[in-house]
């Protein structure tokens, strides 16, 4: 593979600064369902904790983050001791794999391109597990588990990005149990699971004393809708968490991220109406994408829609050109291993945004 081509694998949604720049306007203008953030935006009392704390930038963050692992341990009912706090989730992913330096990495595909970089980066080997588009793209644990002999790490997505599945935790075990027997690291990213109304079916956090062979990542810029920001979190076993402490930047995280952090883990009333108004709109979202011709939208956990374009006759690629001159980005699916060109997603919206995108694919594709 070249290095033009690998570059291209690892394009991301969210781009609103590249689009701007080769077809001009502003970011305002500009209404982005390529990146799965929070619609409802920045809380007042995350702007208000920001804004705060603006003076203190003249001094060095915490290096320690004491006051922003206080609040993710308190919510997230968590030790502190298995917290290590990093600028967005994908700097710990590379913080992860360059400090254990796997040597084969296994990844159910399609899934979130950063776990195929970062393990590039620590010089691992890459190995598909192909999810399939006629099983609703649902990752297969006996599949998975029977891979374990080959490799010494796994990346699991749950939910799934961009596919949307998702596994209980139950399933998870299974996975962490038959890992553990053959020495593999499971990393199980749960950056979404924020949307969810009820994650206790889903989430790893109650396994990790158990398993140390458990990583949890989990980002906190798409729910808070912070991702100019960047704040995430890794948990695992303490003797981990002391050695991901010891191999990145001590002041990683900045100082206003901390601050909206603690502010944002506090805020209740936000962290209600986000997961109530996703819960609402990505199933009527749903409803309405599968009545427009040519798509087949696969059923959402949270805040993306994966869809297949085929039946329209168009390309992802096409379509993102034809929508983004109504000023509408979309994800183009298509350098995702494991899926085609006629794939795309979309993020899920407010209710007036949603009707846009809804009014304007109708309009292009009939």
């Amino acid at each position: 593979m070249s290095a033009d081509s690998q570059v291209d694998n690892f394009i991301h949604g969210g781009n609103v600064h590249a689009w701007a720049r080769e077809h001009g306007g502003s970011l305002t203008s500009i209404l982005d369902y390529s990146a799965n953030i929070n619609p409802l935006g920045l809380a007042d009392s995350v702007r208000e904790a920001i804004t705060q704390a603006m003076d203190h930038v003249i001094h060095y963050p915490d290096a320690r983050a004491v006051a922003l692992k206080a609040a993710i341990s308190n919510y997230y009912q968590v030790d502190v001791e298995q917290i290590t706090a990093g600028n967005g989730a994908v700097e710990l992913l590379y913080v992860l794999t360059n400090t254990l330096r796997p040597k084969r990495v296994l990844i159910p595909a399609p899934a979130f391109s950063e776990y195929e970089r970062a393990a590039r980066a620590a010089g691992a080997e890459i190995e598909y597990a192909y999810l399939l588009p006629e099983n609703n793209f649902a990752v297969d644990v006996s599949l998975i588990t029977r891979r374990f002999n080959a490799v010494d790490m796994v990346f699991i997505g749950n939910p799934n990005n961009p596919t949307g599945t998702l596994l209980t935790n139950r399933q998870l075990e299974c996975v962490l149990a038959e890992a553990r027997k053959t020495g593999v690291m499971v990393v199980v990213d749960e950056s979404f699971m924020d949307f969810i109304v009820g994650d206790q079916a889903y989430t790893c956090r109650p396994l990790l004393k158990q398993y140390n062979n458990l990583v949890v990542l989990h980002s906190l810029t798409k729910f808070y809708a912070i991702p100019g920001l960047r704040l995430g979190f890794a948990l695992c076993a303490p003797e981990l968490a002391d050695r991901l402490h010891a191999a990145k930047d001590p002041w990683n995280v900045n100082l206003l991220a901390q601050a909206a952090g603690v502010a944002a883990l506090a805020d209740k009333e936000y962290q209600l109406r986000g997961r109530e108004l996703i819960n609402l709109e990505k199933n009527l979202l749903y409803a309405s994408l599968k009545t427009l011709p040519g798509l087949k939208p696969f059923s959402p956990s949270v805040n993306y829609i994966l869809i297949d374009i085929s039946g329209t006759g168009r390309t992802a690629g096409m379509l993102r050109q034809q929508l983004g001159q109504h000023n509408i980005l979309i994800r183009d699916c298509g350098n995702y291993p494991g899926l085609s060109p006629y794939y795309m997603r979309v993020a899920v919206k407010l209710p007036g945004q949603n009707k846009i995108l809804l009014n304007v694919l109708d309009q292009v594709l009939r």
